[in-house]
């Protein structure tokens, strides 16, 4: 037996996050400030922890998103995110600087400096339901479909309004025979939401069949503002986009071997693995060219970034450019004072010798007489 979606008023998209098309009601809005995934392969089983930071007045919203198989669905663990945060922190360095900044005596202006969504229905022809279940607050049908415009009819006689602009965005994702999780998002109170959509949602955890790292992209081409991508990916190596797919360049900003703890062994697994943690901007999102597929990097060479934490360097607890000026000056006084007397017994043997010229020539001249 089919199930289906019901979904409420939805309409025109106001945001397409990376993962597919978010819609919500015109009369509202709504804005992904980020998104944040952790993205598992293995070589065949591809798992996707997605988090979405919104804002907005919406009170419902829902998006689609394409996957490459068959899904299954359930809630990811908040704490994911923040072990990575941890685990991909800047190490923090000490280096020491000579001469004094603004903030060390004797100047007193200034800080020290540092580096750096059940539901009844049927469906329309050349649509199948395959799924549907309750998530914390999210409803979820996972939708099978062999035709874009039978994909959109069914969408939208089951809340979804959207545009053409979408069935041709999900017309490669149909001649693939790709399928879709759509998803509802509603407020609960219970849950801690004021009613209406905002802050950092519950993240939902999929996972598919996949020969090959991907991470759809190609709907955010419909996003009316710049959107924002962080990806931490585990993998046996190293990974890398093909390519910027219409961004800005993905920056690295960790990669390394990890031994899996907490919420990222419970994705995992017990065995180290490596992790490679990547970040990308779309000023113009319209630009986007297709999906981000990675693969392996030349070279597993880790990286880690580095927070410099510059300190006065001191001997013995004394600032050490005090210590080489006071002995700087002690000896430029002491070399002054030397100097000093050299001239001083240089002048009195000159006068000794002078004295003693001048008392021979007396005397010569005394002989002389």
């Amino acid at each position: 037996m089919l199930l289906a979606v019901q979904l409420v008023w939805l309409a025109r998209p106001a945001y397409a996050c990376g993962c597919g098309a978010m819609v919500v009601d015109p009369k509202t809005t709504l804005s992904v400030n980020r998104e944040t995934s952790a993205v598992r392969w293995d070589g065949k089983t591809e798992q996707i922890v997605m988090s979405l930071a919104v804002a907005g007045t919406a009170r419902d919203a829902a998006w689609i998103m394409p996957v490459p198989h068959r899904a299954t669905v359930k809630l990811g663990d908040s704490a994911l995110f923040d072990e990575l945060a941890t685990l991909t922190a800047p190490a923090d360095r000490k280096r020491s600087y000579f001469w004094p900044h603004s903030g060390d005596w004797p100047f007193s202006w200034g800080e020290g400096d540092s580096a750096e969504a059940p539901m009844p229905g049927g469906a329309r022809p050349g649509v199948g339901v395959v799924g549907r279940q309750r998530l914390g607050p999210f409803d979820v049908a996972r939708l099978t479909a062999t035709d874009p415009e039978a994909l959109r009819g069914w969408l939208r006689s089951h809340g979804f309004t959207l545009p053409s602009a979408l069935a041709g965005a999900l017309r490669p994702y149909v001649a693939q025979h790709w399928e879709y999780v759509a998803v509802r998002l509603a407020p609960d109170d219970k849950r801690g939401y004021p009613g209406y959509l905002t802050g950092t949602l519950d993240p939902l955890h999929l996972s598919f069949a996949s020969n090959r790292l991907v991470y759809p992209m190609r709907l955010s081409r419909l996003a009316k503002t710049p959107q924002s991508l962080g990806l931490y990916v585990f993998a046996p190596h190293r990974m890398e986009p093909r390519s910027a797919i219409g961004g800005t360049k993905p920056q690295t900003f960790f990669a390394g071997r990890i031994t899996p703890t907490g919420a990222v062994r419970t994705l995992t697994g017990p065995a180290p693995t490596y992790l490679t943690a990547l970040d990308q901007h779309f000023p113009y999102p319209e630009r986007i060219t297709g999906d981000h597929e990675l693969r392996r990097a030349p070279t597993d060479t880790p990286y880690r970034r580095v927070h410099y934490i510059d300190v006065l360097l001191k001997l013995g607890g004394i600032p050490a450019w005090l210590v080489v000026v006071g002995v700087a000056l002690v000896l430029l006084h002491a070399t002054a004072l030397a100097l000093a007397l050299t001239i001083r017994r240089r002048a009195r043997r000159r006068g000794a010798a002078a004295h003693e010229s001048s008392a021979s020539r007396r005397g010569d001249r005394l002989s002389a007489r």
